[in-house]
């Protein structure tokens, strides 16, 4: 998802992102800890999406503030 369809947005529906991105990157150290994990890249990208999230929703927050 790119950070123009996250701006879109409300910050609520961005903290249901990140707990799914957060539980993603559970699951996927866990499989990479037993030797299961099939793509490692998908790991780098859930923890760019992650942050991706946190940027947009720190964006916001600033927004909010300054208003």
């Amino acid at each position: 998802m790119n950070a123009n369809e996250l701006r879109d947005k409300t910050p609520d529906e961005l903290r249901a992102e990140l707990v799914t991105l957060k539980k993603e990157q559970f699951n996927l150290r866990f499989q990479k800890a037993t030797g299961q994990v099939e793509s490692t890249v998908r790991m780098k990208a859930a923890r760019r999406e992650a942050a991706r999230v946190l940027t947009i929703l720190n964006e916001k927050a600033a927004t909010a503030a300054t208003e």
